[in-house]
């Protein structure tokens, strides 16, 4: 069982208009280990892909204070490739398009980065796994010798980065708005592809603003980020209560002084 810790966790991004600091995230705090779902919801603004960016070690965001630790092991001091090394996956809302560089030849390096030098995936190994894979999600062979998410739409894209993470199978995925400009279909066959790894040895931290993805990846925790902080955490019926009330009920509920919507 590994473990992925967020401690008094605070982030700064710089302003471009007034050269200054901004606080992002003001005091995350959760653990969550391997074999579980995690689901965190929460305004527009309020910090939910700033806290999945941090994690993932992106050079922007600025640790000013608390820890992210993996398994009781700091990681701040970690690059990107370092902590995708030691189990870490992004899933992003807007995948990067790289030119030059098919999918089988980016999905081929990513696992094979994981691996020691004289334990590399032989060509067979990986086609049979690209194969399994491809079909669980439905997707066209022909994807595999496209360059990576050139020319994608907004569904290939996402179906794409659920493809990365069922080769790659790291530990702990971040998840962020994986849900964004899906339509049902698509929806379910990404869900499809993320319930597959659900076990002992695979977290997933969800970053979403709709109930209707949690009915197909039913969370085991749920926490809502108000004001850059967690401020509420319960179980899947948490997302419900929020689909029907409102995140307006549960600021008044709990006396929060934070606005809705992001005001920049």
């Amino acid at each position: 069982m590994s473990t992925l810790e967020i401690k008094d966790l605070h982030v700064a991004v710089a302003d471009e208009e007034s050269q200054q600091s901004r606080e992002i995230l003001t005091g995350v705090n959760f653990t969550m280990t391997t074999g579980e779902v995690h689901a965190i919801m929460g305004p527009n603004g309020t910090g939910k892909s700033t806290l999945s960016q941090t994690i993932m070690g992106h050079p922007a965001y600025h640790v000013t204070g608390g820890d992210i630790r993996l398994d009781g092991t700091s990681i701040l001091d970690l690059p990107v490739d370092e902590r995708a090394r030691r189990g870490l996956f992004l899933a992003m809302q807007y995948p990067a398009e790289i030119q030059g560089v098919t999918n089988a030849e980016f999905l081929r390096a990513a696992i094979n980065a994981r691996r020691a030098e004289d334990d590399q995936i032989s060509v067979m190994a990986f086609l049979k796994e690209l194969d399994r894979n491809l079909a669980l999600l439905d997707m066209d062979e022909a994807m595999t010798e496209r360059y990576l998410n050139e020319g994608f739409s907004g569904g290939e894209k996402k179906r794409n980065e659920i493809l990365q993470l069922l080769m790659i199978k790291p530990r702990f995925a971040l998840l962020d708005e994986i849900d964004s400009g899906l339509d049902i279909d698509a929806l379910k066959v990404v869900s499809k592809g993320v319930n597959s790894l659900r076990g002992a040895n695979f977290g997933a931290l969800i970053i979403t603003h709709y109930q209707r993805l949690l009915n197909y990846i039913v969370p085991d925790v749920v926490h809502v980020m108000m004001g850059g902080k967690i401020v509420k955490t319960g179980n899947a019926d948490l997302a419900q209560t929020l689909e029907r009330e409102g995140y307006a009920g549960l600021r008044d509920e709990l006396g929060l002084d934070v606005p809705l919507v992001d005001e920049d």
